[in-house]
């Protein structure tokens, strides 16, 4: 038999049928690099192969997040001295009541420029200062019982009379040992549910034998002024009343007595404006005590 010559392959069966001839060589084929490793396996530090544009977007990116993160701090920083002078001027403020002369708290004299009806100038003359003491018996119940959730510390009180002697005042600050969160409670409890305008929640005088205010007894109050603050534990507060001691069937609230056209007894004679206005300036007094951190306008 004739010996078959070979055939040539079938160009349907060929993986490069249509342009590579039989003989070409096969493509070399290398895979990727394993991260980490060199071409001989070797460690390397990985990210070795970032590219300059990579780089450059990482360090901006750690550099901004520190920006972002010193400002951040930094103003936490800034709130953390801010709350830290607050609380400390808070803590000094309770401390007055036996560090600060008497005369600094309740002045001899106090200027009540535009403090009466109409804007009219007042001028008191402090007339008799009360021991400091504690508070057991020195509200009615109600009012104490009001006020004890902050506790009592001290009570300082004076009573002053007008530059006519024709009206007297008691001006009283209570010292509690609540703390500013407290104190903010008992404020909005006052406000909240008027407490500061009740007729039965009336701060009781000081009156001081063998002075024009002899004759200020509970029946005698007429208007007062109740200022819980925020910034201080201290309750600041004013009751007046007549000179000559004629009683009051109904005591009115400062804040409505000194309104425009209010027609009762004593806001037509400016008890509103007393109470009112002594309070204002003694609470004025106390915050200089302190210093700018809780001086605000009253």
């Amino acid at each position: 038999m004739r010996p078959v010559p070979p055939q040539a392959p079938d160009p349907a069966r060929s993986w490069g049928a249509t342009s590579a001839p039989a003989a070409a060589p096969r493509p070399h084929v290398s895979f990727a690099e394993p991260e980490g490793y060199d071409a001989h396996a070797r460690p390397r530090p990985l990210g070795a192969r970032l590219r300059p544009q990579a780089v450059a977007a990482a360090v901006c990116l750690v550099l901004g997040a520190g920006l972002v993160t010193g400002a951040v701090t930094g103003s936490w920083l800034a709130g953390d001295s801010g709350d830290a002078a607050a609380r400390s001027a808070f803590t000094a403020a309770g401390d007055l009541w036996h560090s600060v002369p008497v005369d600094q708290l309740f002045p001899p004299t106090v200027q009540g420029q535009g403090a009466g009806p109409g804007g009219a100038d007042r001028t008191w003359t402090r007339v008799a200062v009360a021991p400091d003491s504690g508070c057991a018996g020195a509200f009615d119940p109600l009012l104490g019982k009001a006020l004890a959730p902050a506790g009592c510390a001290r009570l300082l009180r004076a009573t002053y009379t007008d530059a006519t002697q024709s009206y007297v005042t008691t001006v009283g600050l209570l010292f509690t040992k609540a703390d500013a969160a407290a104190m903010t409670s008992l404020a909005n409890r006052f406000e909240k549910e008027g407490l500061a305008r009740r007729a039965d929640l009336v701060p009781l005088p000081y009156a001081a034998e063998d002075t024009v205010a002899a004759g200020f007894g509970a029946d005698a109050r007429a208007s007062w002024a109740v200022s819980v603050l925020t910034d201080a534990p201290v309750v600041v507060y004013a009751v007046s009343g007549w000179a000559d001691g004629r009683t009051v069937d109904r005591p009115e609230p400062a804040e409505e007595a000194t309104e425009s056209g209010a027609a009762s007894a004593p806001a037509q004679a400016g008890l509103g404006h007393e109470a009112q206005g002594l309070a204002d300036r003694v609470e004025r007094a106390l915050r200089k005590n302190v210093g700018p951190a809780t001086e605000q306008p009253s």
